[in-house]
C-alpha cells in the first residue's frame, strides 16, 4: 500500500478521521497477513514508511505506523503519506531456556 490519507473531511470531526485512517492500515495488514507465504518462509514481515509528504517519509517499524501518523497529525499537517509493503520473512525461534536445576 502506497496512499496518501487525507486528516480532515467535511462534516467529520478531525479524530474520527484519523481513527479511520489508522482503521484502514491494520485492515490492510490483517489482508495481507492472511495471504499465502511464499515456500520457505514462515511470516510476513512489513516494511513501513510514514510522513507528511512521499520524499519526507521515513522507515518506520509496522508497530510505529500509528504514531506516525499522530506524529504527522500534532505538525498541523492535511494529510499522512503511508507506504506498508509485505515481505516474506522467518520468524526467529524461541531462545532456548536454561534447563532446571535440581537441588541435592
Amino acid at each position: 500500500m502506497k496512499k496518501i490519507f487525507p486528516l480532515t473531511a467535511p462534516g467529520k470531526a478531525d479524530q474520527r478521521v484519523v481513527e479511520s485512517v489508522k482503521s484502514d492500515i491494520r485492515k490492510y495488514v490483517k489482508r495481507e497477513r492472511r495471504k499465502t507465504l511464499p515456500e520457505g518462509f514462515t511470516q510476513w514481515d512489513f516494511a513501513c514508511k510514514t510522513g507528511p509528504t512521499r520524499d519526507s517519509a521515513a522507515e518506520c517499524k509496522l508497530a510505529d505506523v500509528g504514531a506516525g501518523v499522530d506524529a504527522v497529525v500534532n505538525l498541523g499537517g492535511m494529510e499522512v503519506y503511508v507506504e506498508i509493503r509485505a515481505v516474506p520473512g522467518h520468524r526467529n525461534p524461541p531462545s532456548q531456556a536454561a534447563e532446571p536445576t535440581t537441588l541435592v
